[in-house]
């Protein structure tokens, strides 16, 4: 048997694969989202209409069970859908957002 040959037995075998990648999603902590108050979703709404496109915001949001904050370019929204499009590619709806920064 050559060398590579006989090195080539000795890698490791994944036998579960996917394993290890499933159970690093695991150890990201879990959020409950948190339910605003009529006020407050009055003062987002008010925020929310206030953004045009072009303009660099700060947005805290809630996706796949945690807070994410991001920052960037309006590129587009839609005020039927109560959707923020942020960076071409982030698409954010007002349900989800905890905090809009100007």
């Amino acid at each position: 048997m050559n060398r590579e040959n006989r090195a080539k037995q000795f890698l490791p075998f994944d036998a579960l694969k996917g394993l290890q990648e499933a159970l690093r999603e695991k150890e990201i902590e879990q959020e409950e989202k948190i339910e605003l108050a009529e006020e407050r979703l009055t003062e987002l709404e008010n925020e929310f209409n206030r953004i045009e496109k072009g303009i660099n915001v700060n947005i805290k949001y809630y996706k796949n069970k945690q807070y994410i904050n991001i920052s960037g370019i309006v590129t587009n929204i839609d005020y039927v859908r109560k959707k923020i499009q942020i960076n071409n590619n982030e698409n954010i709806s007002i349900c989800d957002i905890l905090n809009i920064s100007i």
